[in-house]
């Protein structure tokens, strides 16, 4: 009986018949006095968050949920709710589309933050710690994460979030490093260039869950949590379209045949 009941052992759930608990909370003394994010930080971080650091996190959460249907995510979730399987398998197969290219930037953009501070902290300048990290990665990907924007010239979301980073740091709710870290790469990208490469959504929220001291893996999954309102609200808008077998361009149009 010990070794099947230590085989699940967990210190985030508590539960006996009668009784649940999160983290050492009964639930009862969450429900209707938590909100949701604070729920998200408790059971990843083992407490409740301070005021400051829940609304920090519920701002980056609220920017990423949604990107409209050319986003691969959306589109597949959208393509799936069409083919009669339900909602989660429709909410499922778009999430899973989430990879490295497709909602793995955050991650990589809270790793190169990182080590940049890393190298600070050596005793390099932060302008050189952020050329040597930014030259061996471009050494191995011409892209780097968290800057730049395949459609926007300026990502709408990047200035609201710094501007809320700044203020927490200004209010000492976090240290502001890793926000540090992130202007500048944004500005070694844009030296002597006429067409900027600014700080994108990627790059705003990596510097959120950096400066809150989220691991850079957990930068993924919150981006994913996020993610998955929107591929909800897409999914269920589809399904209720009516439309069956929605394929991925319209029939009118037949695929380029390539000898």
């Amino acid at each position: 009986m010990t070794a099947a009941a230590d085989w699940w052992a967990t210190g985030i759930t508590r539960m006996a018949p009668g009784e649940l608990a999160l983290r050492g909370v009964p639930i009862q003394d969450l429900i209707g006095k938590v909100d949701l994010v604070s729920m998200v930080w408790l059971l990843l971080r083992g407490e409740l968050p301070g005021k400051g650091q829940a609304a920090l996190l519920e701002a980056a959460l609220v920017a990423s949920v949604d990107h409209g249907p050319q986003a691969p995510s959306i589109a597949i979730a959208r393509m799936t709710a069409t083919c009669g399987v339900g909602l989660n398998n429709a909410m499922a197969s778009g999430i899973n589309a989430l990879g490295d290219s497709h909602g793995g930037a955050g991650q990589q953009c809270v790793e190169i933050l990182a080590d940049i501070l890393a190298r600070e902290r050596a005793g390099l300048t932060l302008d050189v710690a952020t050329a040597e990290v930014i030259t061996e990665h471009r050494s191995r990907n011409r892209y780097v994460p968290g800057f730049g924007h395949r459609f926007h010239p300026v990502d709408p979301r990047r200035g609201p979030l710094l501007d809320l980073v700044d203020h927490a740091v200004a209010d000492g709710v976090v240290a502001g490093h890793h926000a540090r870290a992130a202007r500048a790469v944004e500005a070694l990208l844009n030296r002597d260039r006429t067409r900027p490469i600014p700080m994108n959504i990627d790059g705003a929220t990596a510097v959120i869950y950096a400066e809150l001291g989220f691991a850079p893996e957990l930068a993924r999954g919150l981006f994913v949590l996020s993610r998955s309102v929107g591929i909800l609200a897409h999914a269920w808008e589809e399904t209720t379209g009516g439309r069956r077998n929605k394929g991925p361009i319209p029939r009118s149009i037949l695929p380029t045949y390539e000898r």
